[in-house]
């Protein structure tokens, strides 16, 4: 019984020690490896109007949160869509957006300009 309180006590006593050796870790890890910024919406509306049909058409439905924005309408919306795409505000949807589906977001913007 002794032996399994001072295991116990030493463990309690050790364990802030490995934490906070594991936090430095990761810390210092963090510092090394650059962090993505995330892109201004109103910059990546431009980009995403400056698309062609076709393009924007195929970054919209690789985007859940949007194409269900526009899915919600049925085929009607997708018409509007492809009516009014260029001067639509989109800034208010890619806001709603996670930092990291905005960086999805112009990342598939980019490779749609890229010629194939």
């Amino acid at each position: 019984m002794r032996k399994f309180v001072l295991g116990s006590l030493l463990c309690l006593l050790l364990y802030p020690c490995f934490a906070a050796t594991e936090r430095a870790a990761v810390k210092s890890a963090s510092a090394v490896l650059p962090a993505k910024s995330v892109p201004d919406s109103q910059k990546l509306e431009k980009d995403l109007q400056s698309l062609s049909w076709k393009q924007f058409r195929s970054v919209i439905e690789a985007i859940p949160p949007i194409r269900a924005e526009v899915n919600k309408y049925g085929p009607l919306g997708w018409q509007y869509v492809q009516q009014h795409y260029r001067t639509y505000p989109w800034k208010r949807s890619i806001d709603r957006l996670s930092g990291g589906q905005k960086i999805e977001l112009a990342r598939l913007i980019e490779n749609a300009r890229k010629p194939n």
